[in-house]
């Protein structure tokens, strides 16, 4: 009899990386800065962030502060084209505010998965063509594709509404061509390769 494959971990229950909780400090260094929390509560609050092991651990700390502008930096607009070959942007790589995708003949791939989006909103302009694009995004990360204008192929929306706090609202525009759009969370594959990521 085959084993049954685990349930990937609940998003509270994934481990935090340096990055994660260096972004924490940084957030409470700078509310420190503007007053919003004491000495006390500051060295408190580090030295939770820095031994913090889960996103559970560490989402407690910054719920009662607003986010600094540095955080909600825009940064440069990010085009891809497919061409002939195709493109793709996986790993670990800045989320901009607004991304456009052209599928082309090769077909546009967007991985937001290991990213740490800390935008309310991110628009992605997706223009199927020939190939098509597909966009991942984390459970617990929600999209809107009401913007996006119908076509020969097909707008496939594999994701779920439930939106947890402090994540980004995936605003997909533009049209779905010839190849058409995927928007979804990663599949069963995609998880136990970040669940074996987290876990080392």
């Amino acid at each position: 009899m085959t084993a049954k494959t685990p349930e990937p971990a609940a998003w509270g229950e994934l481990r935090a990386s340096h990055s994660d909780r260096d972004a924490v400090v940084e957030q409470l260094r700078g509310a420190a800065a503007e007053g919003r929390l004491d000495l006390d509560e500051l060295e408190e609050r580090l030295e939770q962030a820095l031994t913090a092991k889960t996103f559970a651990d560490l989402a407690p700390l910054t719920a009662d502060l607003p986010r600094s502008a540095s955080v909600l930096d825009p940064g440069e607009p990010l085009v891809l084209k497919g061409g002939f070959h195709g493109a793709a942007r996986t790993g670990r790589w800045r989320v901009p505010a607004h991304i456009t995708a052209h599928g082309g003949m090769g077909g546009v791939r967007l991985d937001f998965t290991r990213t740490e989006c800390r935008l309310p909103e991110v628009e992605v302009e997706v223009y199927g063509e020939m190939a098509g694009v597909t966009v991942i995004i984390p459970e617990g990360w929600a999209a809107d594709t009401d913007g996006i204008t119908t076509g020969t192929g097909a707008l496939r929306n594999k994701t779920t509404p439930d939106r947890l706090p402090d994540t980004p609202l995936i605003r997909l525009t533009g049209s779905v061509g010839m190849a058409g759009v995927v928007i979804r969370h990663p599949n069963a594959r995609e998880r136990r390769a970040l669940k074996r990521e987290q876990g080392k």
